[in-house]
């Protein structure tokens, strides 16, 4: 049962990374590297305030949505000022920043050892310390985030949105604010990338920088490709897959040298068969191939 809790608290915090992504991918049409940057400046923000500070659960979310914000601004930007590869690489390389600080700066975040012992939440005297209540918890930060991200797309926001991802030239010819309008959206995007940060590190009560490498924001990526673009019930679906379908294997009784390396071989396949066969994922209003743009 535990078990099983466990791999539900994992989709709770990949269903967030999903949708936060999907909000500028697919329903922006901008494809992001630096997912997972978000992820762990959401992570350590927490661990470091309840580490050093010893400050509320509450408090250390919102200081690092904050943050993750602030920075999704910095990169966004000057990034947005450029188009497609450009700011694929752009985000790219903000990506590898962001791991090499978290690496190599020791006497700040732990570096390769990372930092153990993080508290678990305790939220007006309730203290948040097995599965059952991080469960709740994760669910409540999820439903949060879709219902957040719903408003935004079903508002004129996020019709504007649509309208950028079809054809940005065109909107701005109608007199909307593109740039403003792709930074606003790249910065909640991260915001709300950093909640899952929080969770995560929190559930763990341990974090290293090998958890928010380019890996994981090519695996955030390819939730958002698999479960569908442009449909946020697309990222809990792909989040659903993706987080179960390594699980499966250790009913089929693989050594785990070979199920971690069929692991990835799955998500290669599947990746390649949906941009051939399915772009739009499973229940996607949006194929981020560019064939399919033309």
């Amino acid at each position: 049962m535990i078990y099983l809790l466990h791999i539900i608290i994992l989709i709770e915090i990949y269903a967030i990374l999903s949708i936060s992504l999907n909000l500028i991918a697919g329903y922006t049409g901008i494809l992001s590297m630096a997912q997972a940057a978000f992820y762990g400046i959401g992570a350590y923000v927490a661990a470091l305030m309840a580490l050093n500070f010893n400050t509320p659960f509450l408090l250390n979310l919102i200081l690092a949505v904050i943050i993750a914000g602030v920075f999704g601004a910095l990169i966004g930007i000057p990034s947005l000022r450029i188009k497609d590869d450009y700011f694929i690489i752009a985000t790219f390389a903000f990506q590898i920043i962001i791991f090499s600080v978290l690496n190599n700066f020791v006497s700040f975040t732990g570096g390769p050892m990372g930092l153990p012992g993080i508290p678990q939440p305790e939220i007006f005297g309730f203290v948040i310390d097995n599965h059952w209540s991080f469960l709740i918890l994760g669910l409540l930060l999820a439903v949060f985030t879709y219902y957040f991200s719903k408003r935004i797309v079903t508002s004129p926001i996020g019709r504007t949105l649509k309208a950028v991802r079809e054809d940005e030239v065109f909107t701005q010819s109608l007199g909307k604010n593109v740039a403003a309008l792709k930074v606003k959206i790249f910065v909640v995007s991260a915001a709300l990338a950093a909640i899952a940060g929080v969770l995560y590190a929190t559930y763990i009560t341990y974090i290293d920088p090998t958890s928010f490498t380019v890996n994981e924001s090519i695996f955030i990526i390819s939730i958002v490709i698999i479960g569908g673009a442009g449909n946020l019930k697309g990222s809990i679906l792909g989040a659903v897959v993706l987080v179960m379908l390594p699980e499966l294997l250790r009913f089929v009784g693989l050594p785990n040298a070979v199920a971690a390396n069929i692991r990835q071989m799955l998500y290669g396949g599947l990746l390649v068969a949906f941009m051939l066969w399915r772009p739009r994922g499973f229940i996607g209003e949006y194929s981020i191939n560019r064939e399919s743009k033309k």
